[in-house]
Protein backbone atom coordinates (compact mmCIF):
# COMPACT_ATOMS: atom_id res chain seq x y z
CA UNK A 1 0.00 0.00 0.00
CA UNK A 2 1.43 3.40 -1.22
CA UNK A 3 1.12 6.65 0.99
CA UNK A 4 -0.30 9.29 -0.14
CA UNK A 5 2.38 11.02 0.32
CA UNK A 6 4.50 9.31 -1.91
CA UNK A 7 2.08 9.02 -4.59
CA UNK A 8 1.69 12.51 -4.77
CA UNK A 9 5.35 13.12 -4.57
CA UNK A 10 5.80 10.15 -7.59
CA UNK A 11 3.28 12.71 -9.64
CA UNK A 12 5.05 15.52 -8.89
CA UNK A 13 8.99 13.83 -10.14
CA UNK A 14 6.57 13.12 -13.22
CA UNK A 15 6.45 16.46 -14.51
CA UNK A 16 9.87 17.79 -12.77
CA UNK A 17 12.43 15.12 -13.74
CA UNK A 18 13.77 15.50 -10.07
CA UNK A 19 12.13 14.81 -6.32
CA UNK A 20 10.13 17.10 -4.73
CA UNK A 21 11.17 16.43 -1.27
CA UNK A 22 7.82 17.38 0.08
CA UNK A 23 7.55 18.37 3.44
CA UNK A 24 5.23 18.48 6.10
CA UNK A 25 3.36 21.66 5.69
CA UNK A 26 5.22 24.37 8.40
CA UNK A 27 1.62 25.90 9.20
CA UNK A 28 -2.33 24.58 8.25
CA UNK A 29 -2.84 27.20 6.10
CA UNK A 30 -0.06 25.88 3.85
CA UNK A 31 -2.33 22.64 3.45
CA UNK A 32 -0.91 19.51 4.22
CA UNK A 33 2.43 19.27 2.07
CA UNK A 34 5.47 21.94 1.06
CA UNK A 35 7.80 21.59 -1.69
CA UNK A 36 10.58 23.81 -2.81
CA UNK A 37 11.28 21.95 -5.93
CA UNK A 38 10.20 25.12 -8.32
CA UNK A 39 13.37 27.19 -6.27
CA UNK A 40 15.54 24.14 -6.87
CA UNK A 41 14.45 24.12 -11.31
CA UNK A 42 15.13 27.93 -11.03
CA UNK A 43 18.88 27.11 -10.52
CA UNK A 44 19.24 25.18 -13.46
CA UNK A 45 17.02 27.20 -15.86
CA UNK A 46 17.26 29.93 -15.42
CA UNK A 47 13.50 31.10 -14.51
CA UNK A 48 12.08 32.96 -11.82
CA UNK A 49 11.19 30.24 -9.17
CA UNK A 50 7.07 31.03 -9.48
CA UNK A 51 7.46 31.30 -12.99
CA UNK A 52 8.12 27.90 -12.86
CA UNK A 53 6.27 27.11 -10.12
CA UNK A 54 3.13 27.73 -12.04
CA UNK A 55 4.50 25.63 -15.40
CA UNK A 56 4.51 23.02 -12.42
CA UNK A 57 0.98 23.23 -11.64
CA UNK A 58 -0.38 23.58 -15.34
CA UNK A 59 1.09 20.44 -16.20
CA UNK A 60 0.08 18.17 -12.77
CA UNK A 61 -2.24 16.03 -12.38
CA UNK A 62 -3.52 15.66 -9.09
CA UNK A 63 -6.88 16.37 -9.45
CA UNK A 64 -7.75 12.99 -7.96
CA UNK A 65 -5.62 14.11 -4.86
CA UNK A 66 -5.55 17.28 -3.70
CA UNK A 67 -7.28 20.64 -4.28
CA UNK A 68 -5.93 22.92 -6.47
CA UNK A 69 -2.26 23.20 -5.79
CA UNK A 70 -1.36 26.97 -4.96
CA UNK A 71 1.85 29.11 -5.03
CA UNK A 72 3.33 30.39 -1.85
CA UNK A 73 6.04 32.85 -1.35
CA UNK A 74 9.01 33.08 -3.62
CA UNK A 75 7.75 29.51 -5.61
CA UNK A 76 6.83 26.92 -3.18
CA UNK A 77 4.10 25.03 -4.30
CA UNK A 78 1.63 23.97 -1.20
CA UNK A 79 -0.45 20.86 -1.22
CA UNK A 80 -3.45 20.45 0.01
CA UNK A 81 -5.25 16.61 -0.11
CA UNK A 82 -8.76 16.19 -0.62
CA UNK A 83 -11.19 15.39 2.42
CA UNK A 84 -12.52 12.96 0.93
CA UNK A 85 -9.18 10.99 0.29
CA UNK A 86 -8.18 11.53 3.75
CA UNK A 87 -11.44 9.35 4.58
CA UNK A 88 -10.62 7.00 2.48
CA UNK A 89 -7.17 5.88 3.04
CA UNK A 90 -8.19 6.22 6.78
CA UNK A 91 -10.62 3.56 5.93
CA UNK A 92 -8.38 1.90 3.70
CA UNK A 93 -6.01 1.68 6.96
CA UNK A 94 -8.46 -0.45 9.17
CA UNK A 95 -8.64 -3.19 7.15
CA UNK A 96 -4.71 -2.73 6.43
CA UNK A 97 -2.85 -5.62 8.27
CA UNK A 98 0.22 -3.87 7.61
CA UNK A 99 -1.29 -0.28 9.04
CA UNK A 100 -0.25 1.52 6.42
CA UNK A 101 3.61 0.48 6.66
CA UNK A 102 4.93 0.07 3.16
CA UNK A 103 6.03 -3.62 1.91
CA UNK A 104 9.09 -3.70 0.17
CA UNK A 105 8.84 -4.48 -3.22
CA UNK A 106 12.54 -5.89 -3.32
CA UNK A 107 12.73 -8.52 0.01
CA UNK A 108 16.15 -9.19 1.35
CA UNK A 109 18.15 -11.48 3.31
CA UNK A 110 19.30 -9.24 6.18
CA UNK A 111 21.62 -10.52 8.69
CA UNK A 112 22.05 -8.56 11.94
CA UNK A 113 24.95 -8.41 14.16
CA UNK A 114 24.34 -7.09 17.69
CA UNK A 115 24.33 -7.32 21.36
CA UNK A 116 27.92 -9.81 21.53
CA UNK A 117 28.34 -9.99 25.27
CA UNK A 118 31.49 -11.74 26.61
CA UNK A 119 31.24 -15.02 28.31
CA UNK A 120 32.07 -14.98 31.89
CA UNK A 121 31.27 -11.14 32.00
CA UNK A 122 27.90 -9.58 33.38
CA UNK A 123 26.28 -7.43 30.15
CA UNK A 124 26.82 -3.91 31.05
CA UNK A 125 25.35 -0.49 29.33
CA UNK A 126 27.18 -0.65 26.10
CA UNK A 127 25.55 -4.20 25.40
CA UNK A 128 22.67 -2.05 26.38
CA UNK A 129 22.89 0.36 23.54
CA UNK A 130 23.96 -2.34 20.68
CA UNK A 131 20.86 -4.91 22.32
CA UNK A 132 17.79 -2.36 21.78
CA UNK A 133 19.02 -0.64 18.64
CA UNK A 134 19.72 -4.41 17.23
CA UNK A 135 16.36 -5.30 18.18
CA UNK A 136 14.63 -1.66 17.06
CA UNK A 137 16.26 -2.34 14.04
CA UNK A 138 15.27 -6.05 13.32
CA UNK A 139 11.58 -5.44 13.74
CA UNK A 140 11.70 -2.41 11.74
CA UNK A 141 13.09 -4.82 9.14
CA UNK A 142 10.93 -7.85 9.60
CA UNK A 143 8.01 -5.16 9.82
CA UNK A 144 9.01 -4.22 6.02
CA UNK A 145 8.94 -7.48 4.55
CA UNK A 146 12.87 -8.37 4.60
CA UNK A 147 13.94 -11.50 5.93
CA UNK A 148 15.98 -10.91 8.66
CA UNK A 149 18.28 -13.16 10.27
CA UNK A 150 20.22 -12.08 13.98
CA UNK A 151 23.92 -13.24 14.69
CA UNK A 152 24.78 -12.61 18.84
CA UNK A 153 28.43 -13.04 17.97
CA UNK A 154 29.58 -13.59 21.49
CA UNK A 155 32.89 -13.94 23.27
CA UNK A 156 33.49 -17.19 23.33
CA UNK A 157 36.90 -18.07 22.65
CA UNK A 158 39.86 -16.86 23.63
CA UNK A 159 43.16 -16.46 25.72
CA UNK A 160 40.78 -15.17 28.79
CA UNK A 161 39.45 -18.87 28.76
CA UNK A 162 42.86 -20.46 29.54
CA UNK A 163 43.34 -18.37 33.26
CA UNK A 164 39.57 -18.93 33.55
CA UNK A 165 40.22 -22.27 33.62
CA UNK A 166 43.41 -22.41 35.45
CA UNK A 167 41.82 -20.33 38.15
CA UNK A 168 38.74 -22.81 38.52
CA UNK A 169 41.13 -25.78 39.10
CA UNK A 170 43.69 -23.61 41.47
CA UNK A 171 40.66 -22.84 43.26
CA UNK A 172 39.52 -26.29 42.74
CA UNK A 173 35.74 -24.68 42.29
CA UNK A 174 33.02 -26.70 41.11
CA UNK A 175 31.55 -24.60 37.99
CA UNK A 176 28.12 -25.79 38.89
CA UNK A 177 27.99 -23.40 41.80
CA UNK A 178 28.39 -20.22 39.57
CA UNK A 179 26.46 -18.02 37.97
CA UNK A 180 27.19 -15.08 35.60
CA UNK A 181 27.85 -12.44 39.08
CA UNK A 182 30.01 -15.03 40.59
CA UNK A 183 31.85 -15.77 37.19
CA UNK A 184 32.60 -12.46 36.44
CA UNK A 185 34.06 -12.42 39.90
CA UNK A 186 36.22 -15.63 38.93
CA UNK A 187 37.03 -13.33 35.90
CA UNK A 188 38.90 -10.50 38.19
CA UNK A 189 40.66 -12.66 40.54
CA UNK A 190 41.89 -14.89 37.29
CA UNK A 191 43.04 -11.64 35.91
CA UNK A 192 45.03 -10.39 38.70
CA UNK A 193 46.93 -13.45 39.29
CA UNK A 194 47.77 -13.88 35.96
CA UNK A 195 49.26 -10.41 36.17
CA UNK A 196 50.80 -11.09 39.05
CA UNK A 197 51.92 -14.92 39.34
CA UNK A 198 54.50 -15.82 36.10
CA UNK A 199 53.82 -19.47 36.65
CA UNK A 200 49.67 -18.66 36.60
CA UNK A 201 50.38 -16.73 33.73
CA UNK A 202 52.62 -19.65 31.80
CA UNK A 203 49.65 -22.01 32.70
CA UNK A 204 46.56 -20.36 31.31
CA UNK A 205 48.88 -20.31 27.77
CA UNK A 206 49.06 -23.83 27.72
CA UNK A 207 45.77 -24.21 28.53
CA UNK A 208 44.77 -22.29 25.96
CA UNK A 209 46.49 -24.27 23.68
CA UNK A 210 44.60 -27.45 25.26
CA UNK A 211 41.56 -25.63 24.65
CA UNK A 212 42.34 -25.28 20.75
CA UNK A 213 43.25 -28.55 20.57
CA UNK A 214 39.90 -29.92 22.32
CA UNK A 215 41.63 -30.95 25.94
CA UNK A 216 38.32 -33.42 26.88
CA UNK A 217 38.79 -31.71 30.67
CA UNK A 218 39.44 -28.44 29.16
CA UNK A 219 36.80 -28.21 26.85
CA UNK A 220 34.48 -29.49 29.68
CA UNK A 221 35.04 -26.89 31.83
CA UNK A 222 34.53 -24.39 29.11
CA UNK A 223 31.54 -25.31 28.22
CA UNK A 224 30.44 -25.39 31.80
CA UNK A 225 31.13 -21.37 31.83
CA UNK A 226 29.30 -21.14 28.31
CA UNK A 227 26.21 -22.67 29.75
CA UNK A 228 26.26 -20.50 33.27
CA UNK A 229 26.78 -17.05 30.98
CA UNK A 230 24.39 -18.33 28.68
CA UNK A 231 21.55 -18.64 31.40
CA UNK A 232 22.50 -15.17 32.23
CA UNK A 233 21.76 -13.36 28.90
CA UNK A 234 18.45 -15.34 28.32
CA UNK A 235 17.35 -14.02 31.48
CA UNK A 236 18.73 -10.10 30.33
CA UNK A 237 17.10 -10.72 26.84
CA UNK A 238 13.99 -11.04 28.71
CA UNK A 239 13.78 -9.00 30.89
CA UNK A 240 14.72 -6.29 28.04
CA UNK A 241 11.89 -7.49 26.36
CA UNK A 242 14.02 -8.38 22.95
CA UNK A 243 13.75 -11.00 20.47
CA UNK A 244 17.02 -12.73 20.62
CA UNK A 245 17.05 -16.56 21.50
CA UNK A 246 19.68 -19.06 21.85
CA UNK A 247 18.86 -19.79 18.29
CA UNK A 248 20.49 -16.64 17.15
CA UNK A 249 24.02 -17.37 19.08
CA UNK A 250 26.85 -17.17 16.40
CA UNK A 251 29.70 -17.02 19.16
CA UNK A 252 33.14 -16.90 17.97
CA UNK A 253 33.88 -20.40 18.64
CA UNK A 254 31.85 -21.41 15.51
CA UNK A 255 34.28 -19.84 12.80
CA UNK A 256 37.37 -22.15 14.96
CA UNK A 257 37.70 -24.58 12.05
CA UNK A 258 36.85 -22.04 9.18
CA UNK A 259 40.10 -19.66 10.00
CA UNK A 260 42.11 -22.20 8.25
CA UNK A 261 40.24 -22.10 5.06
CA UNK A 262 40.00 -18.13 5.48
CA UNK A 263 44.02 -18.16 5.63
CA UNK A 264 44.04 -20.35 2.95
CA UNK A 265 41.70 -18.05 0.65
CA UNK A 266 43.73 -15.08 1.54
CA UNK A 267 46.93 -16.23 0.87
CA UNK A 268 45.72 -17.94 -2.63
CA UNK A 269 44.34 -14.79 -4.20
CA UNK A 270 47.37 -13.17 -3.06
CA UNK A 271 45.48 -10.34 -0.49
CA UNK A 272 47.43 -11.47 2.03
CA UNK A 273 51.11 -11.18 2.53
CA UNK A 274 53.92 -12.39 5.59
CA UNK A 275 55.01 -9.06 6.86
CA UNK A 276 57.93 -8.90 9.83
CA UNK A 277 56.51 -12.82 10.30
CA UNK A 278 52.84 -12.12 10.38
CA UNK A 279 50.07 -12.68 7.79
CA UNK A 280 48.43 -9.33 7.23
CA UNK A 281 46.42 -7.54 4.29
CA UNK A 282 47.09 -4.14 3.39
CA UNK A 283 44.08 -1.70 1.97
CA UNK A 284 44.82 1.11 0.33
CA UNK A 285 43.79 4.07 2.21
CA UNK A 286 44.25 2.69 5.35
CA UNK A 287 47.25 3.66 7.36
CA UNK A 288 48.05 -0.15 9.20
CA UNK A 289 47.04 -3.34 7.63
CA UNK A 290 44.65 -5.93 9.62
CA UNK A 291 46.46 -8.53 11.00
CA UNK A 292 44.92 -12.02 10.20
CA UNK A 293 47.86 -14.32 11.94
CA UNK A 294 50.08 -13.26 14.33
CA UNK A 295 53.73 -14.09 14.32
CA UNK A 296 53.10 -16.30 16.75
CA UNK A 297 50.57 -18.58 14.52
CA UNK A 298 48.05 -17.50 16.73
CA UNK A 299 44.96 -16.18 14.86
CA UNK A 300 43.97 -12.26 15.47
CA UNK A 301 40.52 -11.35 15.86
CA UNK A 302 39.85 -9.91 12.45
CA UNK A 303 40.29 -13.32 11.00
CA UNK A 304 37.17 -14.31 12.84
CA UNK A 305 35.56 -11.49 11.54
CA UNK A 306 36.63 -12.11 8.02
CA UNK A 307 35.37 -16.13 8.39
CA UNK A 308 31.82 -14.25 9.74
CA UNK A 309 31.65 -11.68 6.51
CA UNK A 310 32.11 -15.35 4.02
CA UNK A 311 29.70 -17.33 6.02
CA UNK A 312 26.89 -14.68 6.15
CA UNK A 313 27.44 -14.17 2.31
CA UNK A 314 27.42 -17.82 1.35
CA UNK A 315 25.81 -19.93 3.67
CA UNK A 316 23.27 -17.53 4.99
CA UNK A 317 22.66 -16.02 1.38
CA UNK A 318 22.73 -12.34 2.91
CA UNK A 319 21.91 -9.64 0.65
CA UNK A 320 22.76 -6.84 3.56
CA UNK A 321 25.02 -7.17 6.52
CA UNK A 322 24.51 -4.86 9.63
CA UNK A 323 26.72 -4.71 12.45
CA UNK A 324 25.43 -2.85 15.50
CA UNK A 325 28.63 -2.03 17.51
CA UNK A 326 29.92 0.79 19.44
CA UNK A 327 31.65 3.95 17.30
CA UNK A 328 35.03 3.37 19.01
CA UNK A 329 34.86 -0.03 16.60
CA UNK A 330 34.36 2.32 13.23
CA UNK A 331 38.09 1.49 12.10
CA UNK A 332 38.09 -1.72 12.40
CA UNK A 333 34.95 -2.38 10.29
CA UNK A 334 35.83 -0.56 7.49
CA UNK A 335 38.44 -1.80 7.58
CA UNK A 336 37.30 -5.65 8.13
CA UNK A 337 34.54 -4.70 5.53
CA UNK A 338 37.51 -3.26 2.56
CA UNK A 339 39.13 -6.74 3.41
CA UNK A 340 36.18 -8.51 2.81
CA UNK A 341 35.77 -6.95 -0.35
CA UNK A 342 39.56 -6.76 -1.51
CA UNK A 343 39.03 -11.24 -0.69
CA UNK A 344 35.58 -11.82 -2.65
CA UNK A 345 34.00 -12.63 0.94
CA UNK A 346 31.79 -9.32 0.27
CA UNK A 347 30.47 -8.88 -3.26
CA UNK A 348 29.67 -6.25 -4.62
CA UNK A 349 26.25 -6.46 -4.40
CA UNK A 350 25.47 -7.31 -0.66
CA UNK A 351 26.30 -4.29 1.47
CA UNK A 352 27.51 -4.17 4.51
CA UNK A 353 26.90 -1.13 7.00
CA UNK A 354 28.41 -0.53 10.70
CA UNK A 355 25.58 1.46 12.86
CA UNK A 356 27.96 2.91 15.35
CA UNK A 357 26.33 4.10 18.34
CA UNK A 358 27.79 6.63 21.34
CA UNK A 359 27.99 6.53 25.15
CA UNK A 360 25.55 6.54 27.86
CA UNK A 361 25.94 9.43 29.90
CA UNK A 362 25.34 9.95 33.62
CA UNK A 363 23.35 13.21 34.66
CA UNK A 364 26.62 15.01 34.99
CA UNK A 365 27.16 14.84 31.58
CA UNK A 366 30.35 12.15 31.82
CA UNK A 367 30.49 8.46 31.40
CA UNK A 368 28.06 6.49 32.89
CA UNK A 369 30.05 4.56 36.17
CA UNK A 370 29.48 3.43 39.20
CA UNK A 371 31.55 4.97 42.06
CA UNK A 372 34.15 3.01 41.63
CA UNK A 373 34.42 3.97 38.04
CA UNK A 374 33.64 0.39 36.71
CA UNK A 375 30.91 0.14 33.84
CA UNK A 376 27.33 -0.06 35.18
CA UNK A 377 25.90 -3.51 35.07
CA UNK A 378 22.73 -4.01 32.48
CA UNK A 379 20.43 -5.46 35.76
CA UNK A 380 21.37 -2.34 38.32
CA UNK A 381 20.68 0.30 35.05
CA UNK A 382 17.16 -1.70 34.71
CA UNK A 383 16.67 -2.02 38.86
CA UNK A 384 17.06 1.35 39.16
CA UNK A 385 14.65 2.64 36.46
CA UNK A 386 12.07 -0.18 38.57
CA UNK A 387 12.58 1.92 41.38
CA UNK A 388 10.76 5.09 39.48
CA UNK A 389 8.05 3.09 37.73
CA UNK A 390 6.50 0.09 36.52
CA UNK A 391 8.36 -2.88 34.72
CA UNK A 392 6.90 -1.52 31.24
CA UNK A 393 7.12 1.64 32.00
CA UNK A 394 10.34 1.55 32.96
CA UNK A 395 11.69 -0.18 30.06
CA UNK A 396 9.95 2.21 27.52
CA UNK A 397 11.42 4.80 28.96
CA UNK A 398 15.19 3.60 28.68
CA UNK A 399 13.99 2.45 24.73
CA UNK A 400 13.01 5.45 23.97
CA UNK A 401 15.55 7.65 25.21
CA UNK A 402 17.60 5.25 23.41
CA UNK A 403 16.43 5.40 20.20
CA UNK A 404 15.13 8.71 19.90
CA UNK A 405 18.35 10.80 19.82
CA UNK A 406 20.09 10.29 16.40
CA UNK A 407 22.32 6.92 17.23
CA UNK A 408 25.76 8.30 16.91
CA UNK A 409 25.22 11.07 19.89
CA UNK A 410 26.36 10.26 23.17
CA UNK A 411 22.83 10.69 25.41
CA UNK A 412 22.37 11.09 29.15
CA UNK A 413 20.66 8.78 31.61
CA UNK A 414 18.45 10.51 33.59
CA UNK A 415 15.66 8.53 34.91
CA UNK A 416 13.52 11.19 36.57
CA UNK A 417 12.93 12.58 33.18
CA UNK A 418 12.85 9.50 31.36
CA UNK A 419 9.48 8.02 32.90
CA UNK A 420 7.69 11.26 33.07
CA UNK A 421 4.32 10.72 31.13
CA UNK A 422 4.69 14.53 29.52
CA UNK A 423 6.95 15.78 26.77
CA UNK A 424 8.87 13.52 24.53
CA UNK A 425 9.59 10.31 26.42
CA UNK A 426 8.45 6.49 25.82
CA UNK A 427 5.71 6.56 28.89
CA UNK A 428 4.25 9.51 26.92
CA UNK A 429 3.82 7.33 23.57
CA UNK A 430 2.31 4.17 25.85
CA UNK A 431 -0.15 7.02 27.69
CA UNK A 432 -1.29 8.38 24.50
CA UNK A 433 -1.70 4.73 23.58
CA UNK A 434 -3.91 3.86 26.98
CA UNK A 435 -5.82 6.74 26.46
CA UNK A 436 -7.54 6.38 23.09
CA UNK A 437 -7.73 2.43 24.07
CA UNK A 438 -10.05 3.59 27.11
CA UNK A 439 -12.12 5.93 24.47
CA UNK A 440 -12.57 2.70 22.44
CA UNK A 441 -13.12 0.67 25.59
CA UNK A 442 -15.80 3.25 26.24
CA UNK A 443 -17.77 3.44 22.74
CA UNK A 444 -17.47 -0.44 23.01
CA UNK A 445 -19.42 -0.39 26.39
CA UNK A 446 -22.09 1.92 25.44
CA UNK A 447 -22.67 -0.07 22.20
CA UNK A 448 -21.60 2.38 19.78
CA UNK A 449 -20.15 0.48 16.63
CA UNK A 450 -16.31 0.89 14.80
CA UNK A 451 -16.90 1.78 11.27
CA UNK A 452 9.68 3.42 5.99
CA UNK A 453 12.59 5.69 6.21
CA UNK A 454 14.00 3.60 8.71
CA UNK A 455 14.76 0.35 7.25
CA UNK A 456 16.65 2.12 4.91
CA UNK A 457 18.65 5.12 7.00
CA UNK A 458 18.93 2.55 9.89
CA UNK A 459 17.79 5.89 12.13
CA UNK A 460 15.25 4.89 14.45
CA UNK A 461 14.75 8.33 16.25
CA UNK A 462 12.92 9.46 12.69
CA UNK A 463 10.46 6.62 13.89
CA UNK A 464 10.48 8.20 17.12
CA UNK A 465 10.03 11.78 16.23
CA UNK A 466 6.54 10.14 13.97
CA UNK A 467 5.24 8.73 16.66
CA UNK A 468 5.79 11.83 19.07
CA UNK A 469 4.20 13.89 16.43
CA UNK A 470 1.27 11.03 16.11
CA UNK A 471 0.28 11.49 19.71
CA UNK A 472 0.68 15.34 19.95
CA UNK A 473 -1.72 15.54 17.31
CA UNK A 474 -4.20 13.07 19.44
CA UNK A 475 -3.92 15.31 21.76
CA UNK A 476 -4.91 18.10 19.95
CA UNK A 477 -8.15 16.14 18.26
CA UNK A 478 -9.76 15.00 22.12
CA UNK A 479 -9.23 18.54 22.71
CA UNK A 480 -10.85 19.94 19.33
CA UNK A 481 -13.18 16.85 18.50
CA UNK A 482 -14.95 15.27 21.48
CA UNK A 483 -15.35 11.66 20.63
CA UNK A 484 -18.03 10.30 22.80
CA UNK A 485 -19.96 13.37 23.42
CA UNK A 486 -20.56 13.31 19.66
CA UNK A 487 -23.49 11.35 17.81
CA UNK A 488 -24.17 9.69 14.46
CA UNK A 489 -21.37 9.66 11.97
CA UNK A 490 -19.12 12.26 13.76
CA UNK A 491 -19.27 9.73 16.33
CA UNK A 492 -18.22 7.32 14.03
CA UNK A 493 -15.55 8.52 11.80
CA UNK A 494 -13.82 9.96 14.89
CA UNK A 495 -13.65 6.33 16.52
CA UNK A 496 -12.52 5.20 13.46
CA UNK A 497 -9.86 7.67 13.57
CA UNK A 498 -8.91 6.69 17.46
CA UNK A 499 -8.75 3.22 16.15
CA UNK A 500 -6.27 3.19 13.08
CA UNK A 501 -3.98 6.02 15.43
CA UNK A 502 -4.30 3.21 18.23
CA UNK A 503 -3.45 0.58 15.67
CA UNK A 504 -0.67 2.89 14.22
CA UNK A 505 0.93 3.79 17.69
CA UNK A 506 1.07 -0.08 18.55
CA UNK A 507 2.74 -1.11 15.77
CA UNK A 508 5.18 1.71 15.95
CA UNK A 509 5.92 1.14 19.51
CA UNK A 510 6.16 -2.35 19.26
CA UNK A 511 8.76 -1.77 16.27
CA UNK A 512 10.60 -0.08 18.98
CA UNK A 513 10.43 -3.22 21.35
CA UNK A 514 8.28 -0.93 23.53
CA UNK A 515 4.73 -2.54 24.94
CA UNK A 516 1.72 -0.43 24.14
CA UNK A 517 -0.21 -0.56 27.76
CA UNK A 518 -3.70 -0.73 27.63
CA UNK A 519 -4.42 1.03 30.94
CA UNK A 520 -1.87 3.62 32.54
Amino acid sequence: MSSLAALLSSRVEAVTGIDPELRPATRPQFGHYQSNVALRLANTEGKPPREIAAHVIAKLEVADLCEPPEIAGPGFINFRLRTDVLAQAVTDQLVDPYVGVPQTSDPQVVVIDYSAPNVAKQMHVGHLRSTIIGDCLRRVLIGLGHDVIAQNHVGDWGTQFGMLVEQILDERLDPAVLDLSSAEALYLRANMHFKADPDFAERARRRVVLLQTGDPDTLAIWQQLIDISFAGFDAAYARLGVLLTDADLAGESMYNDDLASVVEDLVASGTAVVDDGALVVFVEGFNAPMIVRKSDGGFGYGATDLAAVRHRVRTLQADRLIYVVGAPQSFHFDLVFAVSRKAGFLPDDVSAEHVAFGQVLGPDGKKFSTREGTSVTLNSLLDAAEREAAPPVALAAIKYADLSNGLNKDYVFDIHRMVQTTGNTGPYLQYAHARVTQVLRKATARGYGEQSKVGRTLQPHRLCNYLYELSGALAVFYEQCPVLQSSGAVRDSRLALCLITKRALAAGLAMLGIEPLERM
